[in-house]
Parts: C-alpha cells; sequence; structure tokens
C-alpha cells in the first residue's frame, strides 16, 4: 500500500507527499465500560490507513480515496462536512484545527488502507488518526497523540454522527509493538502491558453479520447505566459512574436496582475487574487464567448484558471445546462482527477448517478469519525533505 499510494501520489498531484499511517486496534477484554470511564484493555493491528500529503498552493484542498477510487474538493476556507461520505472525517478534523486556531493552507491528500471491512477493527479511528498525524507533520503542528486522539474522537462526534468513546482513537494513536494499553477511560491514561504469546496466537473470526438493532440496542444500554448511577447514588453518593464499584458490591446492588437494570450494572462492574486482573496475568505470562477470563467476558456481554447474537454466541461456544483455545469471546459493540480468540498456532488451520464447516451448516454463511499482530501505533513513514 505504501509504494502503491507513494507512486500514485506523484503521478496525481506531481509532488511528492508526506506519508502517514495510522492502525486499526482489537481489543483483547474491557466491552462496553469506556463509556462508564472504565478500563479498556487495547492493542493496535497491523492493518491500518495510509496518508499520502503535499501542500498544494492552491485556495482549496484535493482529496483522493484509494479505496472509493473517487476524488473530492473543497475550499479549506469555508466547507461544511457531508454525513456519511469518506470526506467528512478529512474536513471534521480540519474544523477543529482551525477552529483552535492552527495555521492551514490548501492541500493534496490521498488515502488508502488495508483493514478487512466489517471486522471491528476501528478503520474510522485509524482513517481521523492518520489525518491528524499527516496534517500535523504537513503544517508543523506537533500535536501530541493525546490530542490527536481527542481530536479524532470529537471529529466523529460532531461530524460523523458516532458517539465513540475515546478507546478507539487512542489505541491508534499510542499503540505500540507487542504491547497492550491498560486505558483508564476516566484520566485517558495509559499502562503498556508487555504482550508474549509464545505458541499462542490472536485470531479473529468474523461472523459476517450485523444485525440491524444493534444502534438503538447501543443507546438503550448506555441509557441504562446511567440510570443505573443515578438510582445507586443515594446509597453510595461517592460514585460518579459504574467503574467506582466493586464486585464485593454487587449483592447490595442488586437490592438496590430494578431486576431490568441490575445485570447491565453487573457486566460493567465485573467487566472493568476482568480487565484489571487480565493486565496482571498477562504481566505473569499466565495465558490460561487470561483465556478464562476471556471466555467470562464473553458470557457477561451474552447473558447479562445483552448485545451478543446467536451467531457470536455459536462461534465463542464452538471456540471453548476446541483443543488448543484458551479463550474466546466477542469484540466490539456486538450483534454482529468478530470474536477474539486466543488460540495454539498449531491448532489454527484445524480450527479454521472446523469452524467454517460448523458455522456454515447452522447459519448458511462461511465465516472469516483475520490473523492479527500487535503492532505499533501512529507514525509518519515518509516526513518533509
Amino acid at each position: 500500500m505504501y509504494s502503491n499510494l507513494l507512486e500514485f501520489f506523484k503521478k496525481t498531484f506531481e509532488s511528492k507527499p508526506i506519508i502517514a499511517f495510522a492502525p486499526g486496534r482489537i481489543n483483547l477484554i474491557g466491552e462496553h465500560t469506556d463509556y462508564q470511564e472504565g478500563f479498556v484493555f487495547p492493542a493496535a493491528v497491523q492493518f491500518g490507513i495510509w496518508v499520502g500529503i503535499q501542500k498544494n498552493q492552491l485556495p482549496y484542498c484535493r482529496l483522493y480515496s484509494m479505496d472509493f477510487e473517487e476524488e473530492y474538493t473543497f475550499d479549506w476556507k469555508s466547507f461544511s462536512p457531508k454525513k456519511g461520505h469518506w470526506s467528512t472525517y478529512v474536513m471534521g478534523f480540519l474544523a477543529q484545527l482551525k477552529q483552535a486556531g492552527y495555521p492551514i493552507a490548501g492541500f493534496d491528500m490521498m488515502i488508502g488502507g488495508d483493514i478487512p471491512v466489517g471486522a471491528g477493527l476501528s478503520s474510522s479511528a485509524a482513517l481521523s488518526v492518520s489525518i491528524g498525524t499527516a496534517l500535523s507533520e504537513l503544517f508543523k503542528l506537533n500535536l501530541n497523540p493525546l490530542s490527536i486522539s481527542k481530536y479524532a474522537q470529537n471529529s466523529e462526534h460532531q461530524y460523523a454522527g458516532v458517539n465513540c468513546g475515546i478507546m478507539d482513537p487512542y489505541a491508534s494513536a499510542f499503540g505500540k509493538k507487542d504491547r497492550a494499553l491498560l486505558l483508564d477511560c476516566r484520566s485517558n491514561q495509559h499502562q503498556e502491558i508487555p504482550i508474549d504469546l509464545g505458541e499462542y496466537s490472536l485470531l479473529l473470526v468474523n461472523s459476517n453479520v450485523k444485525h440491524a438493532l444493534a444502534d438503538s440496542a447501543y443507546n438503550q444500554r448506555r441509557a441504562a447505566c446511567e440510570e443505573s448511577v443515578q438510582l445507586l447514588q443515594a446509597h453510595f453518593p461517592d460514585i460518579q459512574t459504574l467503574r467506582d464499584l466493586k464486585n464485593e458490591n454487587l449483592d447490595e446492588i442488586e437490592k438496590l436496582l430494578p431486576s431490568s437494570l441490575f445485570p447491565k450494572a453487573k457486566h460493567v462492574i465485573t467487566e472493568c475487574e476482568r480487565v484489571q486482573l487480565a493486565a496482571n496475568y498477562l504481566k505473569q505470562g499466565d495465558l490460561k487464567a487470561f483465556g478464562k477470563l476471556i471466555n467470562e467476558s464473553h458470557r457477561s456481554l451474552s447473558r447479562d448484558y445483552e448485545v451478543s447474537c446467536p451467531e457470536l454466541d455459536f462461534l465463542a461456544e464452538k471456540a471453548w471445546n476446541f483443543p488448543g483455545v484458551l479463550g474466546a469471546r466477542m469484540m466490539g459493540g456486538g450483534f454482529g462482527g468478530c470474536t477474539i480468540n486466543l488460540i495454539r498456532k498449531s491448532q489454527i488451520k484445524n480450527f479454521q477448517e472446523r469452524i467454517d464447516n460448523e458455522y456454515l451448516a447452522s447459519f448458511n454463511r462461511h465465516a472469516t478469519f483475520i490473523s492479527v499482530e500487535i503492532s505499533s501505533g501512529a507514525h509518519i513513514i515518509l516526513g518533509r525533505d
């Protein structure tokens, strides 16, 4: 992708670009905790988005998407992001830089990526972070990774209409090779945890489904958490979010919350503790204990938080019973997408064949398998001369 983008940029815009890269991400454990200021455990992966950029001395910006094979031009002094269009991510980031008073001028930009479509690897966050990294380098803005993460998140909120958490752009901006990020979504600070999987590997299994109720269910879960906090503050006056509660409080919490709310609160509380335990187990190199936590996370997401679906439950449960798999769970928002599996490398081929055959027989569709490697975060590949 790098060489293709470099040559195509030179041919299209007749100049040599700066090239930035930002990766997609996985989340090892810690799902649906970020909007309760909880803990998550993401890592950057080898797939990502490349952005070529160069000043053009023109009163407008010229964009080209290699994936969509589409051009787009806009006046950089006066523009309105187009919701639902890929150019929105460029204009959304640029609008924030202008509002912050950074010096901007016309530029040419080319975008290309290799993130598998529909795998839940957060291609939109990678796109925003790569755009921000490229713009910072081009205009010598010296934006740090946290600033880029926040601008990327705000761009999604204000311009793309996606109310995402900080985790996705943060992991893309801060990722380190062979490190996962134990991220506190309240303080926006992280610890780097070394990841040595030895004879094991991380494998995503894409269900290739996305059920329509995902967005509405997300909003309902978020509202349930906020309502639970309001009810619980009468008894726990010091709490700000569910992350402030512990497993030891669960019996008391169950008596205080209606049955419709308690399981949702239980998931967030127990998941935050699983994240902390997971980091400790990985520091110790205890992959079996880590794998058990992954399984517990899926059960909680499926039974308590109710964001799984028959396809994801099938894939996770089949993996639990397969030799060489230490853990498997749904990853991401739910109602479709991928499971993440911790599997012995020597078993991957047999696993793929059996899971795909059984999944096809049960759901009349194939699964897709994606091997992921924990890789570096956003960086400049080709800088200014």
